[in-house]
């Protein structure tokens, strides 16, 4: 055990930490989450706008006649959500690699509109905000790194403008960014313009396999069994998965947005709240059962105080305390029920959305949320979501039972040992 130990710590664990601290993965990482506040926001307005209410309710009838004007705000953040995105990429890496972030927050944005060719209509010039929002989330994440390497060469080649340590930083910096701005613009527009290559189109052909297989059973099971793996190794798995799967998840969450705003069927199971909230119930490893487990059979003082000292962090979605005070990291009895149960629940889950049971999600909501809401308001109001959390929860409760019985005795035999050779 111990030689497999050590085969998993220096072949697995340390080259996939590694990968966690790709800066450009970082980047992509944070980025994406820079933009969950105005996703989460306007993910609401959609709530607002199809309210989980019956329709002789007066409110729905408000609803539906004022649907343009209460969706405004959602299509002004969730709706064009590629937009933050590439400001938060640009950012951080722009950050990542010491050079002005802001100037390379707006690079990157100014790269992202530049793939964008406007419609005439009447002499009047319009942008198409179709390319803004989830579909144009992997050109998003290439031009906004390709804007900031450009920036970053210029920078560290000396090809810039610098002014007199007499001017203001402020001024400084923005006439260090010109002439990375005009490479940028002029390469995007040659692309864009010149030569007519709408990458979105290129991309969206390119990523199709990418995008349809996540969306499959063996789609969903991939990152949930990769997620516990990494986390059972002390690795934080979201963190290492998340930044390579999260585009195409939001690209999932978007693309239900926008069909449920235009009152058309959802046509993703899998964005990112199914794994939130049907999936990992008390976070990774589905561990709100565990904690059940151990408030209700645990024997072992330790355990016993561990459960309650877990238990509220543990309904909203913080499993950390759980992960490293039982331990789960490197515990051979219990990072079986760890991995196995997420995975149980992701079939169940996986099946239960797409065969109607129970609706697609398209809104995300607040990942702090007890799972039983969180799962009601991420699918506009599904009651049957709440039946889908509880069920689940049971089985983790089943699953968990057994081994944590065997590490329960375990635990007794030491402290039993322990207050046997105390003095």
């Amino acid at each position: 055990m111990a030689k497999f130990t050590d085969f998993l710590e220096e072949k697995v664990s340390n080259p996939m930490a590694r990968l966690a601290e790709q800066r450009h993965l970082l980047a992509i990482r944070d980025g994406v989450i820079s933009s969950l506040p105005f996703i989460i926001v306007g993910s609401f307005f959609l709530l607002i706008a199809s309210p989980p209410l019956p329709e002789p309710w007066a409110i729905t009838q408000w609803a539906a006649d004022n649907a343009a004007e209460i969706l405004i705000p959602y299509r002004m953040t969730m709706f064009i959500m590629s937009l933050y995105v590439a400001f938060g990429i640009g950012y951080n890496l722009a950050q990542s690699y010491k050079v002005d972030p802001l100037s390379g927050a707006q690079i990157a944005v100014a790269s992202l509109l530049l793939t964008i060719t406007p419609t005439v209509i009447d002499e009047l010039f319009y942008l198409p905000m179709e390319f803004l929002g989830g579909s144009g989330l992997f050109v998003t994440i290439i031009v906004s790194i390709l804007s900031v390497e450009i920036f970053r060469i210029c920078k560290q080649k000396g090809i810039t403008i610098k002014l007199p340590d007499a001017v203001p930083k402020s001024v400084s910096r923005s006439f260090e960014a010109l002439i990375p701005v005009a490479i940028v613009i002029v390469l995007m527009t040659l692309i864009t313009v010149v030569i007519g290559v709408n990458l979105h189109t290129v991309v969206e052909k390119l990523a199709a396999p990418l995008v349809t297989a996540g969306d499959s059973l063996f789609g969903v099971l991939v990152p949930v069994f990769l997620i516990t793996f990494f986390w059972s190794f002390g690795i934080h798995g979201v963190s290492v998965v998340g930044s390579v799967a999260r585009p195409v998840w939001e690209v999932y969450l978007l693309n239900n947005g926008e069909a449920a705003a235009a009152g058309e069927v959802l046509p993703h199971v899998a964005p990112e709240p199914l794994y939130q909230w049907f999936i990992w119930v008390g976070g990774s490893g589905a561990t709100l059962g565990l904690v059940i487990v151990m408030i209700l059979f645990a024997r072992s003082k330790y355990l016993k105080n561990l459960g309650r000292t877990v238990s509220v962090p543990a309904l909203f979605n913080i499993n950390e305390p759980v992960i490293f005070g039982l331990p789960i990291v490197l515990n051979p009895i219990l990072i079986i029920p760890f991995i196995i149960t997420p995975i149980v629940l992701a079939i169940i889950s996986y099946f239960a959305t797409s065969i109607g049971l129970v609706s697609p999600t398209f809104i995300r909501a607040p990942w702090t949320l007890p799972a039983p809401i969180g799962a009601y308001l991420a699918t506009g109001g599904d009651w049957r979501a709440i039946l889908l959390v509880l069920v689940n929860i049971a089985i983790s409760v089943a699953i968990y039972f057994p081994f944590f019985k065997v590490y329960d005795r375990k635990m007794m035999d030491l402290e039993t040992e322990e207050d046997n050779t105390a003095p």
